[in-house]
Parts: structure tokens; sequence; C-alpha cells
């Protein structure tokens, strides 16, 4: 595996971990009554400035599965 195809793996793996601290922050505040919005302005954008087009992005981004599959590849071209 040539080190920019590794690299390109590496980061895609940051971006789905980031991901899924920003999930996990979002599920902890999200309730019945609080829309969305409302978490994304008080709770996740302070913390990571994204957008809120981002963020529906990330909750529809299936986390683990892409994961297990960067993994894979990683481990198989070592």
């Amino acid at each position: 595996m040539s080190s920019l195809s590794k690299r390109s793996l590496g980061v895609q793996r940051n971006k789905l971990l980031r991901y899924r601290l920003i999930k996990d922050l979002y599920y902890l505040h999200k309730t019945e009554d609080i829309p969305t919005t409302v978490v994304w302005r008080k709770y996740i954008c302070p913390v990571y400035p994204i957008s809120r087009t981002t963020l529906y992005e990330i909750l529809c981004t299936p986390i683990t599965t892409e994961l297990k599959k960067i993994e894979e590849l990683l481990n198989n071209k070592n």
C-alpha cells in the first residue's frame, strides 16, 4: 500500500472518529422536545464549529460500518 493511500485512509478514519464524537454529543443533549437546530446551536457549534448541513450529513453517516471497512483495509494491506 502506498503511503498516499494509507494517509488518505488515515484522514478518512480520523474524520469518522470526529463524526462519532459529534454524534455522541448530539444524542447526549437531544430529547423529544428540543429541536435539532437548538442542540446544534447550543451544544455542538461551540465545540465543533460545523454547519447545520454538516450535522445532518454526520447524523446520516453509517460511522461504525465505515470504520470497520477502513480498519479491514489498513490491517489487510500491512
